[in-house]
């Protein structure tokens, strides 16, 4: 019973896109080739996201190719598929007349 389990079953996302975020503020996105039970991942044709300059905070669509890449389990915040993923309107908006 010494044996780890990692807490995510990252092998139905193996050769699959997926999107990465990462302490800091950093969003890649890109293949993921391996992964072990510290969650250190492996991606590859791995693109960052770019974030703007006056606030950190924020992503722009500026991107830059960083090829093949490992990312340290410790800085990996959140992992999900890029398939099936699509940026909605805010539902929370308000009206400008209300």
């Amino acid at each position: 019973s010494g044996r780890k389990e990692t807490v995510l079953d990252l092998a139905k996302f193996v050769d699959k896109g997926v999107q990465v975020k990462l302490t800091g503020g950093r969003q890649v996105t890109g293949t993921l080739k391996g992964y072990d039970q510290l969650l250190n991942l492996v991606l590859d044709e791995a693109v960052e996201f770019l974030r703007d300059p006056d606030d950190p905070l924020k992503t722009t669509d500026q991107t830059r190719s960083l090829g093949l890449i490992v990312c340290r389990g410790t800085a990996v915040m959140l992992v999900s598929p890029t398939d099936g993923t699509d940026e909605i309107a805010n539902p929370f908006n308000q009206p400008d007349g209300a």
